[in-house]
């Protein structure tokens, strides 16, 4: 008898540990650092852009100094440059040479490093 309560008690607090794992996201999944934002914000670019080809990170400006908080918006400045690659192709732009005399552009705006949120707000003019 007391063995099937013990039982019953451990089942329960089994049960109760996996909702809480369902429900309570692991922040080491979601958080980007600082550079993988902006990477993200480069491919978003890229899908939303009309050139012909991709833009491949060239400089990245260091991270401000802000607080860590993944939800809060921070300020970036990077430089973009054209690759060969055409905007079509499925390979990612980290694999793209740079193409030479290719367009040069400085980017700002924000991001976030929360990866559910998907937010960032960037302009690129030519350099």
């Amino acid at each position: 008898m007391e063995t099937q309560r013990a039982r019953l008690a451990l089942g329960r607090w089994s049960l109760w540990l996996l909702l809480l794992g369902l429900v309570v996201p692991s922040a080491s999944t979601q958080t980007l650092s600082y550079r993988e934002a902006v990477l993200h914000a480069v491919d978003r670019l890229n899908e939303r852009s009309s050139e012909a080809n991709l833009y491949r990170l060239l400089e990245l400006d260091l991270p401000p100094k802000t607080d860590q908080d993944p939800d809060t918006l921070k300020p970036v400045s990077f430089t973009v440059k054209e690759t060969v690659c055409p905007r079509t192709t499925q390979q990612p732009p980290e694999q793209c040479d740079f193409k030479e005399n290719g367009l040069v552009k400085q980017c700002v705006g924000t991001v976030t490093l929360d990866q559910s949120k998907d937010q960032f707000d960037i302009d690129c003019n030519e350099s």
